[in-house]
């Protein structure tokens, strides 16, 4: 192939974290080949890069079982209709599914079947909950693209091609990140200490959680006067969210902006967060948090039921041990969270020593992932 060959992709990214890695994916495959033309599902970062975004990543940002009822329909709907379209007259080179597996492995099965290669980028958590999806994911990809080393060995058992190509975030994000630089980006006064929430980035992540991380705001407020807090909103949500503060005795101690998560991540000495993609990045950039979850009581009891590990955040996965608490479900009141963010603001040498845990991380997932993803797929389209 050359650079020149007008190669055609699909791509499938849920939500903002796969927006994120789709863009960062995105970006090395049209410095290979610059003609390359893409379409599919995704959001403003990857619009940003030239793709044609038929429907955006957020129609498909919904997590749970019982949540996700409402919206059954209409996913059901999109994915049908993407799936006929990519096998009609804008038949792609190639199909890459971007996490969200509950909505791509089905559709790459059918894509596969007729004889369009399919790539997985980021192997679905079977090492962590529901390995099931082992047996989709062995139907549905020729080749995962795997974010953490231990991976590809893994799928190897069942049969499944895989390529570590490392986590791309761990090359954006700097080793020691800039934490004067980001508040002022940010607009905020550098001295004094910053806590940082992230809520999550779907709606109702943050109907389950931002109530509960601003109440627990308050006391740590009450606690400690010199405490200041912001919120990174995402995409369409910075509405509902600064509907929520304002019922919240916080005035100036909490600044809402729009987006930008990660100069957020860099400026703040903490953060209390919604399990997920952002509890690697928030590891990323070296600081310590309290990771919490909640959702509706029926989806987590089923969902518990297919954990296979006593953890749930990434950093404490990777690591294999609590190096930040989780607070989980009825766990994760405003009053337990507040105690565990006292307990980082008032132990400095534990808050070093988990820095320090997150930089061996930090170096274990820094790859030429756009190097090696490229490679990759290269090799699928090869005649």
């Amino acid at each position: 192939m050359t650079t020149a060959d007008p190669r055609l992709l699909a791509l499938v990214a849920g939500e903002a974290s796969g927006d994120l890695l789709g863009s960062l994916l995105l970006r090395g495959l049209k410095a290979r080949w610059p003609a390359l033309r893409s379409m599919g599902v995704g959001g403003p970062r990857l619009s940003e890069q030239g793709f044609d975004a038929w429907w955006p990543s957020d129609r498909l940002a919904v997590r749970g079982y019982i949540e996700v009822l409402p919206r059954l329909r209409e996913l059901l709907r999109i994915r049908r209709e993407l799936g006929d379209r990519l096998l009609g007259a804008e038949r792609p080179d190639v199909f890459i599914g971007v996490d969200a597996p509950d909505f791509n492995l089905d559709l790459e099965v059918r894509l596969r079947s007729s004889g369009i290669p399919t790539v997985h980028f980021v192997c679905p958590s079977i090492w962590a909950w529901r390995p099931e999806k082992v047996l989709k994911l062995k139907a549905a990809a020729e080749h995962v693209l795997c974010l953490f080393p231990f991976e590809p060995a893994l799928l190897a058992e069942h049969g499944i091609a895989a390529t570590f190509v490392g986590h791309p975030l761990a090359s954006v994000i700097p080793m020691e990140p800039d934490q004067g630089a980001a508040r002022r980006r940010l607009g905020l006064t550098p001295e004094g200490p910053l806590v940082a929430i992230l809520p999550g980035s779907r709606a109702d992540e943050v109907r389950y959680l931002a109530d509960r991380f601003l109440r627990a705001a308050v006391l740590l407020r009450a606690r400690r006067p010199d405490l200041r807090f912001v919120i990174p909103a995402a995409p369409g949500l910075k509405d509902r969210i600064d509907a929520i503060a304002a019922a919240h005795p916080l005035g100036g101690a909490l600044t809402v902006v729009a987006g930008q998560s990660h100069d957020v991540l860099c400026a703040c000495d903490l953060t209390l967060i919604a399990s997920g993609t952002a509890t690697l990045e928030a590891a990323l950039f070296k600081r310590p948090m309290v990771i919490a979850y909640n959702m509706h009581w029926l989806s987590w009891q089923m969902m518990r039921r297919k954990r296979l590990q006593p953890w749930v955040g990434l950093p404490n996965i990777l690591a294999r041990d609590f190096v930040v608490p989780e607070l989980l479900q009825d766990a994760a009141t405003p009053e337990a969270l507040a105690d565990a963010a006292l307990v980082w603001l008032e132990e400095p040498a534990k808050m070093q020593a988990v820095q320090a845990r997150f930089t061996e991380l930090h170096h274990s997932l820094k790859r030429d992932t756009v190097q090696l993803a490229t490679d990759a797929i290269e090799k699928i389209l090869a005649p």
